[in-house]
């Protein structure tokens, strides 16, 4: 029998199937809290610094005080991929603002809740790296960055579990948000490039788009292999015209979107400068200099 992976909670190992919190969590009642998705790849830690430096910059937006240091949070996720003997992994880690009654007020709860769990994900099928995945744009607006803005990792993802739901009832793989001014800002759970006349472009964070670490990665290949990188507000008309697409995140590493509400991008496939840094992206990800080592 295979053995039962094991969940961080508060400095204690539980097994998956026994992992839990209290019901009067804040995180659970009202999605008051922060996380961050990782990746560990063969043996190594992707810039595992990088989203706890994250993680403190939305904490310190939401008035959440971690009661861990940077170093102590990296060496928990660590130990837990030691403990369950992970090499690569996708890992969520997750604080809460903790246990607290059924009223809002934040003082109210005790100590935040720290939860690390190491596992793996899969956001496409197989073959979408290959063939490359459909879209829409969503009725839903991205939130702006005077409310709960995505530039914060919080754990309140209805925006993104609504336009979720319009794709899936649609019949395509992912949505597309707008921000309010009806630009391009990001999809579900990723930024979003579009290729045009040799240049990338990516709408700024001022549109309530998360800052991706694997985007800014992605900016930096690009620029490497000689490619002009903007950030800029793109409409609905430039994305349809793009000459090619592709989202980018830490769970969807990259991926390439060749149809958006039934408008087929350029040739309908994944184009020369997405492939080209999917590859390079592959390489990246295995440099050891890019990750935090987990067996040393």
């Amino acid at each position: 029998m295979e053995k039962e992976l094991l969940v961080y909670i508060d400095g204690s190992y539980h097994p998956k199937s026994q992992a839990k919190i209290s019901v009067f969590d804040h995180g659970l009642l009202y999605g008051d809290g922060i996380f961050e998705g990782i990746r560990a790849y063969n043996g190594s830690v992707f810039k595992l610094k990088e989203h706890v430096d994250r993680l403190y910059r939305s904490a310190h937006m939401i008035m959440l005080e971690i009661p861990m240091t940077k170093e102590h949070i990296i060496q928990a996720v660590l130990e837990t991929l030691r403990k369950n003997n992970l090499k690569d992994s996708y890992i969520r880690l997750v604080i809460t603002r903790g246990v607290g009654d059924l009223g809002l007020n934040p003082t109210l709860c005790a100590k935040p809740t720290i939860i690390i769990i190491t596992d793996t994900i899969a956001l496409h099928k197989v073959e979408a790296k290959e063939k490359g995945v459909t879209a829409m744009l969503s009725w839903v607006k991205r939130d702006p960055v005077d409310a709960t803005s995505h530039e914060i990792k919080s754990l309140n993802y209805l925006n993104s579990i609504l336009a979720k739901i319009e794709a899936n009832i649609a019949g395509v793989d992912e949505a597309i948000c707008l921000d309010k001014n009806g630009f391009i800002c990001e999809g579900v759970a990723e930024n979003i490039f579009i290729a045009k006349n040799g240049k990338l472009f990516t709408p700024p964070s001022y549109t309530g788009a998360l800052p991706g670490i694997t985007a800014e990665e992605v900016t930096k290949l690009a620029r490497r292999l000689g490619h002009e990188v903007k950030e800029k507000n793109i409409t609905p008309y430039e994305l349809f015209n793009a000459e090619e697409a592709f989202f980018t995140g830490t769970g969807a590493e990259i991926i390439p979107v060749v149809e958006i509400n039934k408008r087929i991008i350029n040739s309908g496939k994944p184009g020369p400068i997405t492939k080209r840094l999917m590859a390079e992206f592959s390489k990246v990800v295995l440099d050891p200099k890019e990750g935090t080592a987990i067996y040393k």
